[in-house]
């Protein structure tokens, strides 16, 4: 070969890898081999990175020396920013900071003022270096924020779930990764917020045991307050609307404007109590009557595909606790916790993106909810209760001293009764050839409104079988406390969480729900074989590599000298 023909070859070969290396620079394809898709978006959140015009910055405070567990967090969070700049391209601007590195007792305390107003708590960690050790005390906030477009969003990355193990709750957080960053840069590109309505005119629930959530809802909406009753109709500009806790039946002209809302596209989220219960009478009294409220809701409700029964649940398996005096100590009141069957709470156990990975749901004097045979609308139980509990028919008495009874398991015989039903699908309307022609002349030529028999495109409704969900509780000494909050266990309930993942579903153009579908698969590692096999496998991990290399090497070396040696010979 001649020394022209190797410099050509040269040539090619130099000018291929550059045009190799330009085109993977522009024209490249990543493929996730892993089981659970660890390193994938959906295909909503990718559509959102690549309509990005402006930058977005996100500032990750979850790093530094950290905890197994916790730096696995930090580095799953790395993770998915990069597949975000994978489609947000240069518009995806991220970094790790670690804020109380460097800093005095002075500064932290003005870090900590600062994160604060952000939405940003930290979280004290004990920490355990081994089982023989003490525990030693560490500051971190597992945390993000997402800025641009002079708007600023705070991300929770850890997660908490009453059901799971810390290993497990860590495991959760990152599995959940991609929806929460994807969910605040959402936030920031919607230029307005999406209107919804709380309705009034039927006794709706509004007041100091509602203000928690309505505050809630008024950081992602526009939200109003509309009296049915002083409006000819519900607008076509709320994209949603809340019947919350109605206590007066809501008369045929009503059930119209809520019907032709519907079959215009309206989304409606209900939070009905089927019974009316006093259970503050029991504090004077030692029982009371739970009746029917008659909302005359009955007939909308069956004709777009289910049925709130009139009864209450009791649940033997999931039921928070109430305090009850037993008798008294030195003068003072004796009191005990004792599991109330009528206050149970749900732990999600479906797949849909609106309680896939929460937390526990907590109710108050829940009904049952059958769904209605029809084959245009689609029905998913999003909460259920346990499987051992039952149903009790209205009107029902309750009554304190039941707790002196241990109840019998063999009596809860039902399981999984729907109390939360997303419907999906092309309602009907209710008043389909039950107009009066006079009436629907006027409506149609004198208002110019069309009268829909049926919906024009799928629409979507959910219904929860008891308002309690969406209520917070009140105290002249606290004020309002947290929705989902239950004092007399001090624990938060995910109650939040559900509603606010019921109205995105029904909202949300995006689609970015799909995201809290993800699942990673957790591996948990044998804590007393890695104690004991430590060295091993250090061993095996890290001296048989290097031996492998040794050994490839030598024997390259030997079968080459063996090689050539009898040439030079």
């Amino acid at each position: 070969m001649t020394k022209n023909q190797n410099t050509i070859r040269f040539a090619l070969l130099l000018v291929g890898l550059l045009l190799l290396n330009v085109l993977s620079s522009r024209f490249h394809q990543r493929i996730d081999l892993t089981a659970e898709k660890r390193f994938s978006i959906s295909e909503p959140t990718r559509q959102l990175l690549r309509q990005l015009k402006d930058d977005i910055v996100i500032e990750v405070y979850l790093t530094g020396k950290l905890p197994a567990g916790f730096q696995q967090l930090s580095e799953g969070t790395r993770e998915v920013l990069n597949e975000f700049k994978e489609y947000g391209g240069s518009k995806i601007r991220y970094s790790f900071i670690n804020p109380l590195e460097g800093k005095n007792e002075q500064e932290k305390e003005a870090v900590f003022k600062t994160l604060g107003e952000k939405g940003i708590q930290p979280v004290n960690l004990k920490i355990q270096q081994d089982e023989d050790d003490g525990y030693s005390e560490k500051i971190i906030f597992p945390a993000a924020s997402v800025s641009g477009l002079q708007k600023q969003e705070a991300v929770s990355l850890l997660e908490n779930h009453i059901a799971m193990s810390p290993d497990e709750k860590l495991n959760l957080s990152q599995s959940l990764l991609e929806y929460k960053l994807a969910g605040a840069i959402k936030q920031i590109l919607i230029p307005g917020k999406r209107q919804i309505a709380f309705m009034l005119g039927s006794g709706e629930m509004i007041g100091l045991n509602t203000i928690d959530m309505l505050t809630t809802l008024s950081k992602y909406y526009d939200i109003d307050t509309l009296d049915i009753n002083q409006n000819i109709e519900i607008g076509k500009n709320y994209r949603a609307v809340i019947f919350c806790k109605p206590s007066q039946p809501f008369d045929e002209k009503n059930k119209f404007k809520i019907d032709q809302y519907v079959m215009h596209g309206g989304k409606v989220l209900w939070l009905i109590d089927q019974l009316k219960l006093d259970i503050d009478s029991l504090k004077t009294q030692d029982a009371t009557l739970a009746i029917d409220y008659n909302l005359n809701l009955d007939d909308l409700l069956f004709r777009y595909g289910a049925r709130i029964n009139s009864d209450l649940i009791e649940d033997y398996m999931y039921a928070n606790p109430i305090p009850i005096t037993v008798g008294n100590i030195n003068g003072q009141p004796d009191m005990r916790q004792f599991p109330w069957l009528y206050f149970p709470f749900s732990i999600p156990d479906s797949k849909h993106p609106i309680v896939n990975n929460m937390d526990a749901v907590m109710f108050s004097n829940a009904s049952s909810i059958d769904t209605v045979a029809n084959p245009e609308v689609r029905k998913t139980i999003l909460l259920h209760s346990s499987p051992r509990s039952r149903r009790t028919p209205s009107p029902v008495r309750i009554s304190l001293s039941s707790i002196k009874y241990k109840p019998k398991p063999e009596m809860f015989r039902e399981r999984n009764i729907p109390m939360a039903v997303l419907l999906e699908g092309k309602f009907l309307s209710s008043y389909t050839n039950r107009i009066d022609p006079n009436f629907l002349a006027i409506y149609q030529d004198s208002l110019h409104k069309t009268f829909l028999p049926a919906c024009e495109k799928d629409n979507s409704m959910i219904i929860i079988a008891d308002a309690d969900v969406f209520l917070n509780d009140f105290s002249e000494r606290r004020g309002p406390m947290e929705c989902g909050y239950y004092k007399y266990t001090d624990q938060l309930f995910a109650n939040k969480t559900f509603i606010l993942n019921c109205l995105e579903y029904l909202t949300d153009d995006f689609g970015l729900l799909v995201a809290r579908n993800k699942t990673l698969q957790l591996r948990l590692l044998d804590r007393v074989r890695i104690k004991k096999e430590r060295l091993q496998w250090q061993m095996l991990n890290v001296g048989l590599p290097i031996g492998l290399v040794l050994i490839f090497a030598s024997a390259y070396f030997f079968f080459r000298k063996k090689k050539y040696e009898g040439r030079i010979n």
